[in-house]
């Protein structure tokens, strides 16, 4: 959480430093972990409750932060955009075309772009008014929601050899459904790279993913993944890379679900 002052005097905390700027706050500073902020007539005070280690999670900087937030002292656009230069670094591959899967692949596909010298467009349209399909509650509605969400860009995809950059992987419902949108759209080759580890370990800090059963990544290998997802190849992310950019100022970075190494003291 990051803390704010108001031009009238107020005070305002949020999330994310970027809605303390859309109601013309200034961003003061981040909330430390176990810090107490009290706000009252008298100003601000704040207190510990004891000690602890940082530990960011890790999905802030790869899928729920929007990207011109500031977490821990990183620009979120420069993390992601780091994540997909590190990616064409780690999993190079002969194609005509990055696409991102927006909104979230998005920086990390310019990233990749960028490395890689590969053209990059806009194959996939993201209907604005649609929410996020890996937050909705059971399969069926995940489902419904990626049709919702996208649509191929058929004069941009058809007869080209495509990369296609996602932020990560979960159970793979909607990284199915883009790859036959493209293959129908008439994409020639789609190549997959994934600006994140595998997830291969549950989430008990409050992400939607409890269960080991859930997560694609922890019963199949990259190529197996490919073949199920219908793409002609698939990489992730190496954990070294993903720490190495997102760590931030304190160093601190959550990676429970990608390495099943927890934060000791939560």
């Amino acid at each position: 959480m990051s803390l704010g002052r108001l031009g009238g005097g107020g005070w305002a905390v949020a999330s994310e430093t970027v809605a303390l700027e859309a109601i013309g706050a200034t961003v003061l500073r981040e909330i430390e972990p176990a810090e107490i902020v009290e706000i009252g007539p008298h100003g601000v005070h704040t207190r510990r409750s004891g000690p602890v280690s940082r530990a960011l999670c890790s999905f802030e900087h790869v899928y729920f932060a929007r990207p011109d937030s500031v977490i821990d002292g990183a620009s979120v656009y420069e993390v992601r955009k780091g994540l997909g230069i590190e990616l064409a670094r780690h999993a190079p591959v002969d194609a005509d075309l990055v696409v991102p899967v927006p909104d979230t692949g998005r920086v990390s596909a310019l990233g990749f772009a960028e490395e890689s010298g590969i053209a990059y467009g806009e194959g996939l349209y993201r209907n604005p008014y649609a929410n996020r399909s890996f937050i909705e509650p059971s399969q069926r509605r995940r489902t419904q929601a990626v049709r919702r969400k996208l649509s191929p860009v058929r004069s941009v995809v058809r007869g080209r050899r495509l990369v296609v950059v996602d932020d990560s992987i979960v159970r793979a419902n909607s990284v199915t459904q883009v790859v036959a949108l493209l293959r129908d759209a008439g994409a020639r080759e789609i190549h997959l790279r994934i600006a994140s580890p595998p997830v291969r370990w549950p989430c008990f800090f409050g992400v939607d993913f409890g269960s080991a059963r859930e997560l694609i990544a922890d019963r199949l290998s990259p190529d197996q993944l490919a073949r199920h997802v219908g793409a002609d190849s698939l990489d992730h992310l190496p954990v070294a890379a993903l720490v190495a950019r997102a760590s931030g100022r304190s160093g601190g970075l959550c990676t429970g679900c990608f390495t099943g190494t927890y934060p000791p003291d939560c």
